[in-house]
């Protein structure tokens, strides 16, 4: 085994990922509501792990030969986010008070959990730019032996994460119970879906400038 190239890989993978932004807060919300949680971990790091394999095989360089392609994954990725905190901005008004118990039934149908992991996952820009072209371009300089190890590591540590802040979400569950920490927590991921959207904007408008 490859041990530096394990290592550089998972110390890697996870400074990429660990970084608050849509995706995570996703995982977050619907941990702390214990509502389909393992089918969006699961999917979140199957995503993941999907790019990271992708980058390392040499998509990274086919997407840096298009950069025409990025202003339209920030413009989708800006209205999908804008449209995910104006929902979240009804719940703050409309509070969605969580009475979880282990016994509690979701309230998120499995397919509509599916899409929405599914569209935090692949309308993020900088998912392509982070995981793709930068780690799937570090990835490439390694040989081939070696390189297997590295995605191994970025992939071990995408499933450590996800599953992590999607299950240990949980202490958030007590918060989720009462309508102003409902509302606050409500807020802050609306708060972070405009600050993300705002900025995928901003970046876009500057550089058309």
């Amino acid at each position: 085994m490859n041990f530096w190239a394990f290592t550089d890989g998972a110390m890697l993978g996870a400074a990429l990922i660990i970084a608050i932004g849509a995706q995570n807060l996703f995982v977050l919300r619907q941990g702390a509501r214990r509502d389909q949680i393992f089918i969006i971990c699961l999917l979140s790091s199957l995503i993941d792990a999907s790019l990271i394999l992708l980058g390392a095989m040499g998509l990274g360089s086919a997407i840096a030969a298009f950069p025409e392609l990025v202003p339209w994954a920030s413009w989708c990725g800006a209205i999908f986010l804008i449209l995910f905190g104006l929902l979240s901005c009804r719940r703050v008004i409309w509070p969605d008070v969580v009475r979880t118990t282990y016994d509690t039934p979701v309230v998120t149908s499995r397919r509509k959990a599916a899409l929405l992991t599914l569209a935090f996952g692949f309308l993020n820009p900088h998912v392509y730019l982070d995981t793709v072209i930068l780690l799937g371009g570090i990835a490439a300089g390694y040989e081939i032996n070696a390189r297997i190890y590295f995605v191994i590591g970025a992939i071990l540590a995408s499933f450590i994460w996800f599953f992590g802040i999607g299950y240990g979400a949980r202490l958030l569950a007590p918060l989720m119970q009462n309508r102003t920490g409902a509302r606050s927590l409500d807020l802050i991921v609306a708060v972070m879906m405009f600050f993300i959207a705002a900025s995928l904007i901003y970046e876009q408008l500057t550089a058309i400038e």
